[in-house]
């Protein structure tokens, strides 16, 4: 294999003199290292977050005939942008980021972030305490407690096997933070709409086990 010539100020890529290959293989050297160090659940995290950063589709599960044994989508590589710059926020950023004042309020971000980061829909009281000692938050005084109070207060649902997963008006809560006042108003209008759906859903379900005669005497 030919040896490339390295351009310390891009993070170790080949200088743009050198030929594409050179930059793949050792792009793909970059990145085998960085996954030697993760494990499954990891590497395929950072493999989708990797394809939805560079709108990849159709990645190959089975290696092609090439000379590296991998298949690497050329326009990752011709982007100029490096595979370890991943956007997506540490545990610790999103809560900074969003903020919040309450026991209840970090459950819910905690159980967004569960959510919408770590591809994990359900999760119990445990889980959600190892991601808040991960954010470097201050421990929770009764977990369990907080979980509940969350729940009552409609941030969180109840799932299988005794887990929790969070809900709609907690998801939307989440997403206005840090604006407080706009949270609550979100979460209200959507209790507002869900009680407006099923008095509709009410009515008709009256107005469907009416028979004719009963329906002739409202009418009169």
């Amino acid at each position: 294999m030919t040896d490339a010539s390295y351009d310390s100020e891009k993070g170790g890529l080949p200088a743009s003199g050198d030929s594409d290959e050179e930059a793949e293989v050792v792009a793909l050297n970059q990145v085998i290292a960085a996954f030697r160090r993760l494990n499954r659940e990891s590497r395929e995290r950072v493999l989708r977050t990797v394809s939805t950063y560079f709108g990849l589709t159709g990645i190959a599960a089975s290696p092609p005939a090439h000379s590296t044994g991998i298949h690497i989508q050329s326009n990752a590589v011709s982007s100029g942008v490096s595979f370890s710059e991943d956007r997506t926020p540490s545990p610790k950023e999103f809560i900074l980021d969003k903020k919040p004042l309450q026991d209840i309020e970090r459950i819910a971000c905690l159980a967004y972030y569960f959510t919408h980061y770590r591809d994990t829909a359900t999760f119990k009281t445990l889980d959600l305490s190892k991601l808040n000692t991960e954010a470097a938050q201050i421990k929770l005084g009764n977990a369990a407690k907080a979980v509940d109070n969350a729940q009552r207060a409609g941030y969180l649902l109840g799932g299988p096997n005794g887990t929790k997963q969070i809900s709609a008006i907690g998801e939307l809560y989440v997403q206005a933070l840090p604006d407080r006042a706009a949270a609550k108003e979100a979460a209200a209008q959507f209790r507002q709409r869900r009680k407006s759906r099923r008095s509709r859903a009410g009515e008709n379900t009256t107005q469907k086990q009416e028979t004719p005669s009963e329906s002739t005497a409202r009418d009169a």
